[in-house]
């Protein structure tokens, strides 16, 4: 009895679609990397044409060198400052008091926004409450702040923890609020235990809520961090800006300024990579 032809081919047509479809996903991958690498030359080479433009148009004198500097006598007077002066341990400061506020807002805000999905009445009681105090500005605030808790490390810390702990609640009561219902009531008539539901769907219903807010709350933990120095504060970047304008070292002033723009660079930086990481296996658009 002779082979049926199509027993013999089809393995054969199998691997070659394994094969094509394995070229195909490398291919996909060399051209994201690449599309990558062209991404980040161009943001540098965008940044780079900026500070020479910003160089030549002070020494030609387009621009009043008192009041703009140039990026020269910015590197000069921040390596003095660096190296005979405190802007390194004013910069840990406001790090360090960016970086609690950030993580301790971003965990209780997730913890009050998951907690409506227990009771329908306490979600619908609390939420008004939520959407008031969220329209509060908190920055107004940071007198009050800053009184209660004194002048130090620590009202720098909960200025940073309360403009990002309401952000962070609304988006993981949004994230609750797409919960399927008809996944829930089969879930239940199941016998799934309400907690398992918490565990096993909510939470990771409202991750992508919670992650995709991240970025917006260490922007809002600095800033909150930064005015809380320019009020009242021993240390910190805001604190070096507020003294340096007030004795008129405008050099001093812009480099705070360019500091603290690196600073919220690599917090941004560092945000999208916890991102990726928590949201990992899930398509993210940057």
């Amino acid at each position: 009895m002779r082979d049926n032809p199509e027993q013999i081919i089809l393995p054969h047509k199998v691997k070659v679609k394994e094969i094509d479809s394995s070229i195909l996903i490398e291919d996909e991958e060399l051209k994201e990397r690449r599309r990558k690498r062209i991404t980040l030359i161009g943001q540098l080479l965008i940044g780079i044409f900026g500070f020479v433009l910003w160089e030549l148009f002070a020494k030609w004198k387009i621009i009043d060198a008192y009041y703009w500097s140039s990026p020269s006598i910015i590197w000069e007077t921040g390596l003095i400052a660096f190296t005979e002066g405190t802007l390194w341990s004013d910069l840990l400061y406001t790090s360090g008091a960016t970086i609690l506020g950030f993580l301790f807002g971003t965990f209780f805000g997730a913890l009050l926004g998951l907690s409506f999905w227990w009771s329908y009445f306490y979600s619908r009681i609390a939420e008004p409450y939520l959407i008031a105090f969220n329209a509060i500005p908190k920055l107004a605030l940071a007198p009050v702040l800053v009184i209660l808790f004194g002048i130090g490390f620590s009202s720098k810390v909960v200025l940073a923890f309360m403009m990002t702990v309401i952000v962070t609640a609304i988006a993981a009561h949004s994230g609750v609020k797409s919960v399927d219902s008809d996944l829930e009531k089969m879930l239940f008539s199941l016998g799934a235990k309400k907690h398992h539901i918490f565990a096993k769907v909510v939470i990771p219903s409202a991750m992508p809520w919670i992650v995709s807010s991240l970025k917006i709350n260490i922007a809002l933990a600095l800033a909150g961090t930064i005015v809380g120095e320019f009020i009242s504060s021993r240390q910190g970047i805001g604190r070096m800006i507020l003294y340096a304008g007030q004795i008129m070292n405008i050099n001093l002033v812009w480099v705070g300024v360019v500091v603290l723009s690196i600073l919220s660079v690599l917090m941004y930086v560092g945000t999208v990579w916890v991102e990726k990481r928590l949201l990992r296996g899930r398509r993210i658009r940057g």
